[in-house]
């Protein structure tokens, strides 16, 4: 058993997928030093909230709508602040392709399969036209239509409320500390995601897939 999973009986019922930097990689920073340079993208990210920005739309605002406010407030870098709208789909690059498998496996063997994202309305509708599999989880909980984010305990009892489960029965995977701690001291069960291999070898231990299953 991996140190960052915890398991007590009885079985997960179901297994619910963070997006961000699980299923789609979210490093903004790394194609921002791409497209204008290490030094300006710096320069910027140190002059403009950015992914407070982002947590905005997250939220519920609307997408266009904030990145427009926050380029007309920070003039100097306008072109670049609108680069994150109009350029959302080579910002959510690369897909993780095991991930993807593993969601799709998971369904294959008969579990209900969850997303649990900070994502936003208008954003999400855009990765979704592209990345066709995140339509296919069987609930998404998504926090630009819910109106708060995680780590909000809040967004956790609405899942536990709409899907019925009993929270020690979620199976949950998260890439960030702080998102995980919530679900955990709710009496989830939690893995924190560094890579997907590792939650491969979770889902196996937990009975819910077989190795030749999870590759």
């Amino acid at each position: 058993m991996s140190s960052d999973t915890s398991f007590d009986p009885p079985k997960p019922e179901a297994v619910i997928f963070d997006i961000g930097n699980v299923l789609i990689t979210w490093t903004p920073e790394v194609h921002y030093d791409r497209w204008i340079g290490p030094d300006r993208r710096r320069a910027m990210f140190a002059a403009v909230d950015l992914h407070g920005m982002n947590e905005r739309f997250d939220r519920g605002e609307p997408f266009r709508a904030v990145v427009e406010e926050t380029a007309a407030r920070h003039p100097e870098w306008r072109e670049e602040i609108l680069m994150w709208h109009d350029r959302w789909l080579d910002l959510t690059l690369p897909v993780i392709d095991h991930s993807v498998r593993l969601l799709r496996a998971l369904r294959q063997a008969g579990h209900p399969v969850f997303a649990l994202t900070n994502f936003g309305v208008d954003s999400f509708a855009l990765s979704e036209s592209r990345d066709r599999f995140l339509t296919e989880f069987d609930r998404r909980y998504i926090s630009g239509h819910l109106g708060v984010t995680k780590p909000d305990p809040s967004i956790y009892q609405m899942v536990e409320e709409d899907c019925g489960i009993a929270p020690d029965r979620l199976l949950f995977t998260d890439d960030r500390v702080d998102n995980i701690a919530i679900a955990k001291d709710r009496g989830w069960q939690t893995h924190l995601f560094k890579h997907p291999q590792g939650w491969a070898d979770t889902l196996v231990e937990a009975g819910l897939l077989a190795r030749e299953q999870a590759v």
